[in-house]
């Protein structure tokens, strides 16, 4: 299974062409992603990436793409691609949260089968999110935006997993340091690697269906936009 793989989340982002087998993953390129330029990188870097590999967008099988939790700009841009590409194919999508990704990598860690991991939202606050492993994947208990106030008073009872030297500076500086692990940040390979299985056993999404969550209300709401009935 040929699986084209986006993350346009963040100050950086990537996109990855990736190889699956059933117990194997083949990772054919990455493809780094300048912040800030992303609509103008995103399609000409997918048409390179292909014809590098001597590919066409008909060999693709599926799309895997991180729907967040990151900025308004970058999401739309990577999703409307996505989006486009898996409609004229008419190929599955996988959406992965980056928290999700960040809990998968570590499947699970040792000394338990629940995982609280941390992105830096800004404002001294962090978008958390809880999970706990069903049949190797992880299963959201809850994702919120807490303050690094509530997130160290929740540290003290969970460890957290987290790729942001922000976060980690935060705990520390209030007695939860050696509560929080550095872990590696995703990129869109990650993000392929978690897409596989969920497409595998069906949890995928259409065109239609495939939305963005993003880190604060000010960026246009993490929470889905409420549509008026026509």
């Amino acid at each position: 299974m040929l699986i084209l793989a986006a993350d346009t989340s963040g100050k950086h982002g990537s996109i990855a062409l990736v190889q699956c087998e059933t117990d194997a993953l083949q990772i054919l390129e990455l493809v780094g992603l300048q912040g800030g330029t992303f609509s103008a990188q995103l399609v000409p870097q997918l048409a390179e990436l292909l014809s590098r590999h001597n590919l066409s967008k008909s060999d693709i099988d599926a799309f895997a793409v991180a729907s967040g939790p990151g900025s308004f700009t970058g999401l739309r841009v990577g999703l409307a691609a996505i989006k486009a590409l898996a409609e004229v194919l008419e190929k599955p999508i996988a959406a992965v949260s980056l928290l999700e990704v960040i809990a998968f990598d570590l499947r699970p860690p040792s000394g338990g089968n629940r995982v609280l991991v941390a992105l830096d939202a800004g404002r001294s606050e962090a978008y958390v999110g809880e999970y706990e492993f069903v049949a190797g994947l992880p299963s959201c208990i809850s994702e919120s935006l807490l303050t690094f106030d509530e997130l160290a008073e929740r540290a003290t009872q969970s460890s957290v997993y987290t790729p942001e030297e922000n976060v980690i500076t935060a705990l520390a500086s209030r007695g939860a340091g050696s509560q929080v692990s550095r872990v590696p940040r995703p990129d869109a390979v990650s993000v392929a690697r978690l897409g596989h299985p969920k497409i595998l056993v069906g949890q995928t999404v259409s065109p239609e269906q495939l939305d963005a969550s993003y880190i604060r209300r000010a960026d246009a709401e993490f929470k889905k936009p409420v549509r008026n009935p026509a």
